[in-house]
């Protein structure tokens, strides 16, 4: 493996840097970026209302997820302090059921220090956040890539990235998570650039084959 970037991903050209390496790297991944282009930034404010709008989007819509997380903007609902003094009532007010609602007070009571994440290794984040119920590996790893920038992460579990490793490595099936997870140790040091990489060519091949 190279050696691991001392920057974190701030900008677009931090993401073609990473895109560059990949290419030389690999002639699988040089035909994906032709086909993907130039890769989205894909970079959010990290803090407490950025893991709390992930637990509001799990195995819901985006609509649904949507409409919940604008009621709680609405009601100030986006602070640990004010997530707390809701309780149940308030939050089950703003359409959260009864297991989000659990989870919501686990987080708003963790009391993460949200700052020094942002300069804690990799390993350390992730243990961090999954210590907290409610918010698994794939959670945590997403938040990693594109809240707090870090270069090296990468999200195996995630079905739009085993499903474009399929086809641009020509597997005969998706990989699972824990054959990705391997795959992906060949990326490193940029493998949240090769999750970017593989998000925007999921989302391109959707387009053209429907795949589900």
């Amino acid at each position: 493996m190279g050696a691991t970037p001392v920057k974190i991903i701030e900008t677009e050209k931090d993401v073609a840097e990473g895109a560059a390496w990949l290419r030389a790297r690999d002639p699988a991944l040089a035909r994906a970026l032709e086909i993907a282009g130039p890769l989205p930034l894909r970079r959010r404010p990290d803090g407490f209302a950025a893991l709390l709008n992930a637990i509001i989007g799990q195995q819901v819509s985006t609509a649904s997820a949507n409409a919940i997380w604008v009621r709680l903007e609405q009601g100030g609902l986006t602070q640990p302090s004010a997530v707390m003094a809701a309780g149940e009532q308030g939050l089950r007010a703003a359409g959260l059921s009864r297991q989000k609602i659990a989870y919501a007070l686990a987080l708003a009571e963790a009391g993460i220090d949200y700052h020094a994440l942002r300069h804690a290794p990799d390993t350390e984040v992730i243990a961090t956040l999954t210590a907290i119920k409610g918010i698994g590996v794939w959670t945590a790893e997403i938040y990693a890539m594109f809240a707090l920038g870090r270069p090296d992460v990468f999200a195996p579990g995630d079905l739009a990235l085993q499903e474009a490793a399929r086809v641009i490595f020509d597997l005969p099936d998706r990989p699972k998570e824990k054959e990705l997870r391997a795959m992906a140790e060949d990326w490193s040091p940029w493998r949240a650039v090769a999750a970017r990489l593989f998000f925007t060519y999921y989302r391109v091949i959707k387009g053209r084959e429907g795949v589900g």
